[in-house]
């Protein structure tokens, strides 16, 4: 049953970067875009309407870590 699972499995991950290759040559396949990164605008805009992290980080619902990085 082992065997059967591992080649399965196998099977599996060559179709998944099959798929992935096509998408990527098609241009559709950017990978994982981080949330907070989408938000960039609206943390500095806040930080800059004098608001503090932890409002931000209520308001967005984000990480407190990405406020901080993203900070002006």
């Amino acid at each position: 049953m082992g065997a059967v699972a591992q080649w399965e499995r196998k099977m599996m991950l060559e179709r998944q970067k099959v798929g992935i290759a096509k998408a990527k040559q098609e241009e559709k396949y950017k990978g994982r875009f981080p949330p907070a990164q989408r938000m960039e605008k609206g943390i500095q805009s806040r930080r800059l309407q004098g608001m503090k992290p932890s409002q931000i980080v209520k308001e967005l619902n984000i990480g407190i870590a990405s406020v901080y990085r993203y900070r002006v």
